[in-house]
């Protein structure tokens, strides 16, 4: 294939009709060209490939495979080397189906814990969706196979989310809700996006050229294309003109007559439309050179791989003893959960699993009791009496609890973060009788605890996949040490979050008023209490750090820094500790976050072992968006460097000087304050000058206020506008006017 010279040779008609799918699932053929079709399916934690009738919403039967944990999981590894593995094997698996294009991974931001789609997204933090992201993109077309980052972008509820429109600030965009998307395509290379079905701002994502030219072609330099969420079409030809090419499902009657008319009546400029074309031509020609057709996939070396990363993905989040399990002790599993567990969510990612392991079935010989009825809220006071009972009778009794699938799912958010009634009576019960009861949780999503501080262990492990039984009962006996951390805030209630005032929204709008303020940033920013916070996580042995030093003192914001600390396992048995470095801006103009997650990275120790952690930190881990400048901005001033277990867990920091180097140029009135004037090229030395003098002036009585005294007065003198200098006598009228004209100039 040549892709310019099959360009050329096309037909207008033919041009407009490649820009929609043959069917659900597959581009058009262009026969008469060479130009093949093409099949892309659902994934990302195992493929659901559908040799039927296809749809989007996990109806139809697809073939029997391997369902990998969920990215609610996969994200609480902190584990790049899982995404690798994860990706590796999906990839090879694409190619022995002759897939050619796997859908994920989802990057949109975990706003609220009732989004009934969080299984399928990492994180309430960009930095780490967009991380773990990459790392999987890059594994995944390492062998030959299309990823398709999505939904891009601010798809961050079910709730009228083929309609609505998601409201939200420039700089919240940029810092929250974009970062995860620009870390796939910049550092992940990903071949594709699909553009939400949601609005930005009231402009629907597959018709928004902020979002598809703007930012995504010519401000990150993307060559990838852009397919639309299965429906999500508003209006074709603005969607082309706006940088979409590819409409899906598609179908035989999806001729492209739209856009062949708007071409023809002038209103779409035909070299948009070339543009669209070429993209999807040169990824069918990626298809056909990358294709492998002897490639084969060893599913019981999967399920394997399953099992493994299922045991990296779980956080043990509370231990006051009773794990790990001994051989030696009497245990019960109480709960439907232990003999039929729950492991994936429901919706376009469900894969069809031949026989999903339980721990009953891993632990054979360990008495069981059902509990409750995961069909139901309502407690049955047979399997309830029988559960306590049970308890009573063993030194440890272990519940398999949380969410049924019909609690999360894509299509619809949850209405609350409480488990069924009866599991959270059974808890009780039992933790009543017994206080080395032990919880596991399975769920895609944060739960209320009602009874956390009745119970001895807490193990939470997601939705984590086939094998999730199997990797329950490695971690229950510690035959596999818990490694995972939290990357997302588990609150006390859901009143709590920040988006519930605006969660989901009114009549088809949300607006995001907590702004920046997610997840973490927010609960730390308030210093509000948590029942777990972001990054934490147990482990069955324990870790010391020591020794953070930074390569330089002071940087400017064109230079990087290495920071590096020394991580220890000073515990009897082999771990994995998750080093997380956050930043904390000791001062600044506009309002941020108490400290931000930066970098991470998991390091295997065995008992005694030491090891030097190296992070290089660059401008964007000092800087907030700065709409005066539309870009990213660094704040000259002292930064704290901060190596913890947690966002609450820091272990040890040290200050560095950053300058910025970038000084904003704005148009400057009466009203602009003396503090903004800091950022202004110009504006910054006179104020320096003003600041000095005032300092000079009110010298006598700084003396007599007291210690911080001038400090307070610069503060007051930061927020006096320029006009008022008149009023004070310290302008005229016209040196006033002067002073603006020649900052304006």
């Amino acid at each position: 294939m040549n892709p310019q010279e099959i360009l050329k040779q096309m037909t207008l008609e033919e041009k407009a009709a490649f820009c929609s799918g043959r069917d659900f699932w597959h581009t058009k053929a262009i026969e008469r060209l060479g130009v093949p079709g093409v099949m892309m399916c659902d994934g990302p934690h195992g493929l659901r490939k559908q040799e039927g009738e296809g749809d989007h919403l996990g109806i139809n039967k697809s073939i029997e495979t391997v369902c990998y944990p969920s990215a609610a999981a996969l994200a609480s590894s902190f584990d790049r080397e899982v995404m690798r593995q994860l990706g590796e094997a999906l990839g090879q698996e694409c190619q022995a189906e002759n897939v050619a294009m796997l859908l994920g991974p989802g990057l949109n931001i975990k706003r609220s814990p009732l989004c009934g789609r969080n299984f399928e997204y990492f994180s309430e933090d960009p930095y780490v969706a967009g991380e773990m992201g990459a790392a999987y993109v890059q594994a995944l077309q390492s062998k030959g196979i299309a990823a398709c980052a999505k939904h891009f972008a601010c798809n961050d509820q079910e709730t009228l989310r083929m309609s609505g429109s998601s409201n939200l600030d420039e700089r919240t965009l940029r810092e929250i809700y974009l970062p995860a998307f620009e870390a796939v395509v910049k550092k992940g290379k990903t071949r594709s996006l699909m553009c939400a079905y949601n609005a930005i701002n009231g402009v629907f994502c597959a018709e928004n050229k902020m979002l598809l030219t703007d930012i995504l072609r010519e401000e990150w330099q993307s060559d990838a294309f852009v397919v639309t969420d299965w429906g999500a079409v508003k209006d074709r030809a603005k969607g082309v003109a706006s940088g979409l090419d590819l409409e899906m499902p598609g179908g035989p009657n999806a001729t492209g007559e739209e856009i062949l008319q708007a071409v023809k009546d002038g209103t779409l400029d035909e070299k948009d439309l070339d543009q669209a074309v070429l993209r999807l031509l040169k990824f069918v020609q990626d298809c056909v050179q990358q294709r492998q057709p002897d490639a084969r996939i060893d599913r019981d070396a999967c399920r394997a791989l399953a099992r493994k990363l299922a045991a990296e993905c779980a956080v043990l989040m509370k231990n006051d003893g009773a794990l790990p399990l001994q051989e030696n002790q009497s245990v019960a599993f109480i709960g439907e959960f232990a003999e039929k567990p729950r492991y994936q969510g429901a919706g376009s990612s469900h894969i069809n699993v031949p026989h999903p392991v339980s721990a009953c079935e891993t632990a054979k010989g360990i008495p069981y009791v059902r509990g409750y009825d995961s069909h139901s809220e309502q407690t049955d006071a047979v399997l309830l009496t029988q559960a306590v009972e049970m308890a009573k009778s063993v030194e440890i009794p272990v519940i398999f609890a949380g969410l049924p699938e019909v609690f999360e799912t894509e299509g619809a958010d949850r209405d609350h973060m409480r488990l069924p009634d009866n599991q959270n009576e059974l808890i009780a019960a039992i933790a009543a009788v017994n206080p080395n009861t032990v919880v596991v949780l399975h769920g895609g999503s944060p739960v209320e605890l009602p009874w956390l501080s009745l119970v001895n262990a807490l193990l939470c492990v997601y939705l984590g996949g086939e094998q999730v039984g199997a990797a329950t009962v490695d971690l229950l006996y510690g035959k596999v040490n818990p490694s995972g951390h939290l990357a997302e805030t588990w609150p006390l209630r859901l009143q709590d979050n920040p988006s519930f005032l605006n969660f989901p929204g009114e009549e088809g709008v949300v607006t995001y008023a907590e702004g920046i303020f997610v997840g973490y940033r927010y609960y730390d920013k308030k210093e509000m209490p948590v029942n777990f916070c972001f990054g934490h996580g147990l482990s069955y042995t324990k870790f010391e750090y020591s020794d953070l030093r930074l390569e330089k003192a002071s940087i400017t914001d064109q230079e990087t820094v290495t920071a590096t600390v020394t991580v220890k396992n000073a515990g009897d048995r082999p771990g994995k500790a998750v080093v997380q470095l956050y930043v904390r801006d000791k001062e600044s103009m506009v309002r941020r976050p108490f400290r931000e997650l930066k970098a991470f990275e998991k390091v295997a120790l065995q008992p005694g072992e030491s090891r030097e952690v190296s992070f290089a930190l660059d401008k964007r881990a000092f800087a907030y968006w700065e709409p005066k400048c539309h870009d990213f901005y660094v704040e000259s001033g002292e930064f704290v460097i901060e190596i913890g277990e947690s966002s609450r867990d820091i272990r040890c920091q040290q200050t560095l000087q950053v300058e910025g180097t970038t000084l904003l140029s704005f148009a400057v009135t009466e009203n602009t304050t003396i503090g903004q004037l800091l950022k202004h090229p110009k504006g910054r030395v006179i104020i320096g000058q003003m600041i000095g003098s005032s300092a000079m002036a009110h010298e006598d009585q700084t003396d007599s206020m007291g210690e911080g005294s001038e400090r307070m007065m610069q503060s007051m003198m930061m927020g006096i506008p320029l006009g008022a200098l008149v009023s004070y006598g310290r302008l005229t009228p016209e040196k006033l006017k002067a002073l603006i004209a020649s900052l304006n100039s």
